[in-house]
């Protein structure tokens, strides 16, 4: 959860940090979309070997890893000048990715088989919140207590070396069932191997990014729509705030129910009118008149995304063999940390060459294909059933 607020606060604050440090109007969009891929660029590479070195010696020593990386990252955000130590901050946030797969192997060796769902929705809800809790938090202290944006990430910094403290001193450790042997690239590739060989993983990795590639297009751009309905004078954090935090912990309030109705009548059935809520969304979200509106819209947004999030967690949780489980869900992020290169890439591309509002129609399309596919999947299994009966 402190990961999220701290995350969601890079990306409801950065247009108006590159606005403070002098960047171009001409230049902004393009700068938005380009630091939000350097979050992931580092990333990405190392997911599978913190999953690897998280099995053979200690998942528990891998989190605090990641949490004292964020409280370096969102020191050095506060710290930050120029553009280019700005871009320095955030790329080091690769170093700290690799943690959520890390956590779901955890959770999911002690989570009792019937409340899968349920947990898994509980877990993809704290994120969430965090996420809803960071710009909300924003805007009442720029806003409302006169702090800059330094000190909200600082703030976030000592948040973050608190939750060290915290699974370092609160938490036992929770050993995987198998524990891998071998050299870590070797086990590394292997896993990675291992997981997209398997045609049911390969089919939920791709449903995932999907998700993941629609909100990382459009996110970096909504502080941009709160602008053209706020200005850029008084209020623009509280607006920020409404949209992207208050109105996105109705998401991760909600993501829960998402994950206990997936127990009841299928995770794929949720899996697609969750994605078909999403691109409906982010079709309106530019034509949002005011304020309210888009937060609104903000708001069925989170519940859909958080929802996509809980049912893929009890997918993978399900359907996997256990002797690839761990694994599997190590490397559970690693559709979010290649989308989150794509997605930010392409929607600098077509911001600048076509505006704000592009992002949010392509994304859109994308998350539209994903829930058609799912749906065309679901008549497969009906037909097939029929016929093997």
């Amino acid at each position: 959860m402190v990961e999220g607020l701290g995350i969601s606060q890079i990306f409801a604050l950065v247009p108006t940090y590159l606005r403070q440090m002098g960047v171009a109007e001409a230049d902004r969009l393009a700068f938005i979309g380009a630091f939000t891929a350097l979050m992931f660029a580092i990333g990405l590479p190392l997911v599978p070997l913190w999953g690897v070195w998280a099995d053979k010696y200690s998942r528990k020593a891998v989190i605090v890893r990641s949490a004292l990386v964020e409280a370096v990252v969102f020191a050095g955000v506060a710290l930050s000048r120029e553009p280019w130590q700005l871009a320095l901050s955030m790329l080091l946030i690769g170093f700290q990715l690799g943690n959520t797969g890390v956590m779901l192997a955890g959770i999911r060796d002690v989570a009792p088989r019937r409340r899968i769902g349920a947990i898994m929705g509980v877990f993809g809800a704290s994120s969430t919140v965090g996420m809803a809790l960071g710009p909300t938090l924003a805007g009442i202290l720029i806003d409302g207590f006169g702090w800059t944006l330094p000190s909200v990430f600082w703030l976030s910094s000592v948040l973050s070396l608190g939750t060290a403290l915290l699974v370092t001193f609160g938490s036992r450790e929770v050993r995987p069932e198998v524990i891998p042997r071998g050299g870590v690239v070797e086990l590394a590739f292997g896993a990675v191997r291992g997981v997209l060989a398997d045609p049911v993983v390969r089919r939920i990795f791709a449903v995932f990014g999907v998700s993941f590639l629609a909100t990382q297009l459009s996110r970096p751009y909504l502080p941009v729509l709160v602008e053209g309905l706020t200005g850029t004078g008084p209020g623009l954090a509280s607006g920020i705030a409404l949209v992207m935090g208050t109105a996105a912990l109705v998401g991760g309030l909600i993501a829960p129910l998402g994950g206990a109705l997936g127990d009841r009548i299928g995770f794929r059935r949720v899996l697609a009118l969750a994605l078909a809520l999403a691109g409906v969304v982010l079709l309106l979200m530019p034509l949002a008149p005011a304020v309210a509106g888009l937060a609104l819209l903000a708001g069925l947004l989170s519940t859909a995304t958080a929802t996509v999030s809980a049912v893929v967690f009890g997918l993978l949780a399900t359907e996997v063999a256990p002797d690839r489980r761990s694994a599997t869900l190590n490397l559970a992020y690693l559709p979010l940390y290649a989308a989150g290169i794509v997605g930010p890439t392409a929607g600098a591309i077509v911001a600048t060459t076509s505006g704000v509002s592009a992002p949010f129609v392509v994304s859109s399309a994308v998350v539209l294909v994903g829930a058609a596919t799912i749906g065309a999947s679901l008549r497969r299994r009906r037909v097939d059933s029929r016929a093997v009966i």
